[in-house]
């Protein structure tokens, strides 16, 4: 039996914890935060359950993935079909025959992709070289302009045209009547939230948790008393920053109460002009269809910034810079880290899905513990 020490109780840390664990490993975990289950973590409130770190939808073709999660909650049939709002204008999410007709009054999908291919021979068969490039060959100049330019930017902190490509190439276009964003097998929400996920894969006797304590407040001391560690926070931080800080986005939340049944009529609703201060708002009790108290809602408004010390990481910038400054940390890793693990979004600087999360982590598993 070996002593190991996870350090954060998001989903790739609960997922390790909880498999190594089940082979009869002792596993203590550590959470700077003063909750467990990380950016997924949820709270009712009003009997409503409230994504406290902007909203999560889980989608996945990976059918192991689905029935892993299903084990421990089950979910809703919630379907992501969100909505933006371009001053005042209403279009439909992905980009479909609804959001084409709304725009150009176009009818079939063959009128859709003529107006497209007409508005992306602006590029003159040029292959694109940056964000915005990439979407004008998607989707043509004016859904760039009113639906892509002005969310991107304020999401990113950074110009489409100083924003790499592939940030978009996956960009969901259809030239079809549906509104479901995701084109993934199975999608949904656990009823109930998605706190009670992780508080059940730490449930076991071989599993003791704390929350509200910093691994770097003893890092020597765990390194020396654990036989294994499993980091998931930021590899720099981790390395304090040896080679450079790299680079993330940090996200601020306005939550609010209101004495409304139904404030926006949709889960989330994104604000796609460069001028209203807020990506997105997310009103909650609509992932549960309505569920909640009578007259009641909480809405949050979703600010990105520019992380520094001090912020929460969100996700990792994977532009070319960054992605060469986090390979060196890698090397380093490999090359000192010895019995430490790094998972995650953070600790492997991938923009990962939840579904893909605990796809690294059973990975991670396999790896360490066999099958």
């Amino acid at each position: 039996m070996s002593k190991y020490l996870v350090i954060g109780a998001g989903l790739f840390g609960a997922t390790f914890a909880y498999e190594a664990a089940k082979r009869g490993n002792r596993v203590d975990v550590i959470e700077r935060r003063n909750h467990i289950a990380g950016n997924v973590y949820t709270k009712k409130i009003d009997g409503i359950q409230v994504h406290q770190y902007g909203a999560h939808i889980f989608h996945t073709s990976n059918k192991k993935v689905w029935d892993y999660v299903n084990h421990f909650a089950p979910f809703n049939r919630y379907t992501n079909s969100p909505v933006a709002n371009y001053h005042g204008e209403i279009y439909n999410l992905p980009f479909n025959m609804n959001t084409f007709n709304k725009l150009w009054g176009v009818v079939t999908p063959q009128q859709a992709q003529e107006k497209i291919d007409e508005q992306r021979a602006i590029l003159k068969g040029k292959r694109p070289e940056n964000l915005e490039e990439q979407a004008i060959s998607l989707v043509g100049t004016d859904i760039y302009e009113k639906l892509i330019k002005g969310y991107t930017e304020k999401q990113w902190g950074h110009s489409t045209k100083d924003l790499p490509a592939f940030i978009i190439r996956r960009l969901p276009v259809r030239l079809t009547y549906d509104n479901n964003y995701f084109n993934d097998d199975y999608q949904g929400i656990p009823i109930g939230g998605y706190t009670q996920i992780v508080e059940k894969m730490l449930a076991s006797d071989l599993i003791s948790v704390q929350v509200g304590v910093d691994f770097f407040d003893r890092k020597e001391e765990y390194l020396k008393e654990y036989d294994h560690i499993i980091f998931t926070g930021m590899i720099d931080e981790y390395f304090d920053y040896r080679l450079g800080e790299l680079e993330y986005r940090s996200l601020r939340f306005e939550s609010e109460e209101l004495e409304t049944d139904n404030y926006q009529g949709n889960a989330v609703v994104n604000y796609t002009d460069e001028k209203t201060p807020y990506t997105r708002i997310i009103e909650h009790k609509h992932f549960e269809f309505g569920k909640g108290d009578k007259g009641k809602t909480i809405i949050t408004r979703e600010y990105p910034k520019n992380w520094q010390r001090g912020d929460e990481p969100y996700y990792p910038v994977n532009n070319k810079e960054n992605n060469l400054l986090y390979k060196q940390y890698k090397e380093l890793a490999d090359k000192e880290a010895g019995n430490v693990i790094f998972g995650g979004r953070l600790g492997q600087y991938r923009y990962y899905d939840m579904d893909q999360v605990i796809s690294a982590a059973l990975n991670v598993v396999k790896l360490e513990l066999g099958d």
